[in-house]
């Protein structure tokens, strides 16, 4: 599988989030459309998996760079200094 790995890879670097999210559901409703031979319904599988590969590390990427985040700023997002507990009420 090293090689659908490769082509993910190279498929991130030229596509956005948005694009691959776009183009992989775009393969999904031709499959289920139907209608197409069993090589053509198997190019478009073989795609949705890179294209939902592209997208799983584009949303990893994204959690560990909030995670990053959160951690830099020494908290877990709950937010100390919000409107609860100000004394008022």
């Amino acid at each position: 599988m090293a090689k659908t790995d490769e082509k993910a890879g190279a498929a991130e670097t030229t596509l956005g989030y948005e694009q691959a999210r776009d183009e992989l559901v775009e393969v999904v409703r031709r499959l289920e459309a139907g209608g197409t031979s069993l090589e053509e319904s198997l190019a478009l599988w073989e795609r949705g998996e890179e294209l939902a590969t592209v997208c799983r590390r584009w949303l990893e990427g994204a959690r560990a760079r909030l995670d990053a985040a959160l951690a830099e700023s020494g908290g877990d997002g709950g937010g100390d200094g919000g409107a609860e507990g100000d004394g008022e009420g």
